[in-house]
């Protein structure tokens, strides 16, 4: 726990976007069981990728750190450890991820689940692995796996989370024969299943796609092994830059963030047309985006495929002039926090003008915001969002914790909020 109090602060003019954790997860995952060895370029390690890479290393995969360089070193699929202890931190993707993964492995594995994990859902992917052979049973925050699935055919339900199909696709790209996976019910977080096809694509593994995305015919490691690229460098995080791009938008000055692919498959590049939506101006340069302070109006939202910009959405909304309505959010129930609740209290105790239902945020923006001091509820989009919108408050504005960034975005406040003041004098 770290307090914070934020009172005008002189944030950035220039970032640099962090490495987007979810393409990274997702090359470790690929990288640890590939043919030979490779090197991931990182700019930003934050504790969820330091989850997946400690579960990784508890199986038996080599992985070395220098600077911004991680360094993998795979182990082979029948070396792998055996009831090896995983602790996943709070990292939802790296639990979901590699659950089917040592389900595919036969690894006999144990999952340490801290914070909210052991509350947030597997259902339906834990029934889904025991129809296909593997035993799961939880002691307290220990999630405990015995056996090995199959190579057969698949199905889930996807509209509870996309990070089943994900740890699915690596899981069936891990087996000697080919698998199919359909999926059913309205998708979640579509973008991210593509990002995970991606990243197979990368390693040579990717799947045939067919029934207008909701099926993949996986053709197995003795046909498609993974295959290293040797050095690969994940894209920058629309997550994580939408908060310096919201800064844009509302504070003094223009902010621009560097490393951002206009190209990407991410969900939350969408923060880019939602920006022009509030009205703020917005410019695209190669890998650069910037933003400019610009007189917000209301709009609404369905967040259905966006669920982890709603906190910074909704302090956009405080900002604009009008009403936003954010629907499509029920999910956020089950993230870190409530968030829908969290961000609720944080903007309440602020001034803001919001109400909260069960699937969303009604925000009556333009109301002046005081201080005061604001619970984070130990969320890092939390805090972030806190964060963006203390520019619009002259007074102090306290954070419960803000060291709980370092869960996606660990240099946020050194590199966007507090900008040295050498920065500051070349700017102006």
């Amino acid at each position: 726990m770290s307090t914070l109090t934020l009172q005008n602060p002189a944030y950035a003019y220039e970032v640099v976007a962090p490495t987007s954790k979810s393409a990274a997860h997702r090359a470790l995952c690929a990288a640890a069981f590939a043919d030979a060895p490779t090197t991931l370029y990182i700019n930003t390690v934050c504790d969820d990728i330091e989850a997946t890479c400690r579960c990784l290393a508890a199986l038996g995969v080599g992985i070395t750190q220098e600077d911004q360089t991680l360094t993998v070193i795979p182990v082979a699929r029948k070396s792998v450890r055996q009831n090896a202890l995983l602790d996943c931190g709070e990292s939802g993707s790296t639990l979901r991820f590699l659950l089917p993964v040592c389900a595919a492995l036969g690894a006999n594995a144990r999952f340490m689940r801290r914070g909210r994990l052991p509350q947030r859902p597997l259902s339906p992917l834990w029934e889904v692995l025991e129809a296909h052979g593997l035993s799961l049973c939880e002691q307290g925050e220990l999630l405990i796996t015995r056996g090995r699935i199959e190579a057969s055919d698949y199905s889930i339900d996807a509209q509870v989370s996309s990070q089943y199909v994900t740890g699915l696709l690596l899981a069936l790209s891990l087996l000697d024969a080919p698998s199919t996976l359909t999926l059913t019910g309205e998708v979640e977080s579509a973008p991210y299943i593509n990002m995970t096809l991606a990243a197979l694509g990368q390693f040579s593994a990717a799947p045939a796609v067919e029934g207008n995305g909701r099926a993949y015919r996986i053709p197995g490691y003795t046909k498609a092994p993974l295959r290293s690229p040797h050095a690969l460098t994940p894209e920058g995080d629309f997550s994580g830059a939408a908060f310096p791009l919201a800064l844009g938008a509302i504070g003094t000055h223009a902010v621009t963030v560097k490393g951002l692919d206009p190209d990407s498959t991410q969900g939350d590049k969408e923060i880019l047309d939602l920006l022009v939506r509030f009205g703020a101006r917005v410019t695209v340069n190669s890998d650069a985006v910037t933003v400019f302070p610009s007189p917000l109006r209301g709009i609404n939202i369905n967040a259905k495929q966006i669920p982890d910009l709603v906190p910074v959405l909704a302090v956009l909304g405080a900002a604009a002039s009008g009403t936003t309505t954010i629907t499509g959010a029920a999910r956020l129930r089950l993230k870190e926090s409530d968030r829908l609740a969290a961000m609720h209290a944080f903007l309440s105790t602020v001034g803001g003008d919001i109400s909260v239902n069960a699937d969303g945020l009604l925000i009556n923006g333009g109301t002046p915001l005081t201080g005061g001091c604001v619970t984070t509820f130990g969320d890092h989009r939390i805090a972030m969002s806190a964060a963006v919108a203390s520019v619009l408050i002259s007074e102090p504005v306290t954070l419960s914790d803000a060291a709980c960034v370092a869960k996606s975005y660990p240099t946020f406040f050194d590199e966007v909020v507090f900008k040295k003041a050498s920065d500051q004098s070349q700017q102006e």
